[in-house]
């Protein structure tokens, strides 16, 4: 009645087998999710996409982003996360940071426009701010250290729409 059957330690040792693999697995999945670069992403594409001027905020729990004017990216130590903007060009407003290529930090007027200042208190004329514009478009994306937040700000100034992000 006590007898072992040969095939029962068999199972035992499959079964051995099949958990220390489990536990392999499991200990490979990384402890949370990479940074929500899609949310960020719809936050841009909400403001972006609209008739009128708007602004908008979105958190950030990651440790750097790179804004281009088709995708945000965001990246920290659980991985990296990209996104495609479906709204049309938007314009990557960079702030001065250790670490951050100076050729890469944008006008400080596009700055005071992205932080709430009417557009012809920055810019002398709408020629002026879309040049501002473009240049901060044409500049190389580069990572930068994350802020705990973006601010999405859709701006208007005579016939020139911008949307800045930053």
């Amino acid at each position: 009645m006590l007898e072992t059957h040969l095939d029962a330690t068999y199972a035992w040792l499959g079964l051995a087998v099949v958990s220390v693999a489990d536990v392999g697995v499991a200990a490979a999945f990384p402890a949370s999710p990479p940074p929500d670069a899609d949310g960020v992403a719809r936050t841009v594409d909400s403001v972006a996409d609209g008739e009128y001027p708007a602004t908008a905020e979105h958190g950030v729990a990651a440790d750097r982003i790179r804004l281009t004017a088709g995708a945000v990216s965001l990246g920290d130590d659980r991985g990296t996360a990209r996104a495609t903007l479906d709204a049309p060009r938007i314009t990557p407003v960079v702030r001065p940071t250790a670490g951050v290529a100076p050729a890469a930090v944008t006008d400080a007027r596009l700055r005071r426009v992205l932080d709430g200042a009417p557009p012809d208190a920055a810019f002398d004329d709408p020629a002026a701010f879309a040049a501002a514009a473009e240049r901060a478009r044409a500049a190389d994306a580069t990572w930068t250290p994350a802020p705990e937040r973006i601010t999405v700000r859709r701006v208007h100034y005579g016939d020139v729409r911008v949307t800045l992000v930053g």
